[in-house]
């Protein structure tokens, strides 16, 4: 499979553009700076671009399968985090004009308002409203994917993520709609 990769420059990103080259997939990786990507392999490929620009996207998403986002934002106690929905908004234009039709992103457990009532004291009330500010951004951008109607989407919510090595295992919440499927929002634990 070919797969194009945004944010590989970070912890996850990395971890997923090598675990994809393990499986044997083509892997484009799209950067704003090359230099900070320490992976070498003849089935990678590294191109620089703006993730906000989707004239700058879509000749790298040109006859790719999948786009992967492991895209991150920095919190912001001063103003709204913007980035997850004005990327993904120039994305999707980019994919639309290179004709792909599928991508997996990756946002929050805590997306949803309710999600955290459950959660221990420090989470709830030290955590979350840390982060409210990327939390809301993602659930914008979440939204945003539900009124695209011709791309097939996955948003994985992982609960937490481990510099550890994979054990296989792992528990998460995914919403998704495949092939044009009227009510994406579901949970999968």
């Amino acid at each position: 499979m070919k797969l194009a990769v945004l944010g590989a420059t970070g912890q996850t990103g990395q971890y997923l553009v090598n675990q994809a080259l393990q499986q044997g997939h083509t892997v484009t990786a799209i950067v704003r700076n090359p230099g900070k990507l320490a992976i070498d392999h003849d089935n990678l490929k590294v191109v620089e671009a703006d993730i906000f620009s989707a004239d700058s996207l879509k000749t790298h998403f040109k006859g790719h399968d999948v786009i992967m986002s492991c895209l991150g934002f920095s919190p912001s106690f001063f103003s709204a985090v913007t980035g997850y929905t004005l990327s993904m908004k120039a994305v999707i234009s980019a994919m639309q004009e290179a004709q792909v039709n599928r991508i997996i992103t990756m946002t929050s457990w805590y997306t949803q308002s309710d999600s955290g009532t459950q959660s221990p004291y420090l989470i709830r009330f030290l955590l979350l409203p840390l982060i409210r500010s990327v939390l809301n951004n993602m659930y914008e951008m979440e939204q945003f994917l539900q009124k695209t109607e011709d791309i097939s989407w996955t948003v994985v919510r992982p609960p937490g993520l481990k510099n550890l090595s994979a054990t296989g295992q792992c528990k998460h919440t995914v919403a998704n709609r495949v092939e044009g499927e009227r009510n994406p929002l579901r949970n999968v634990h």
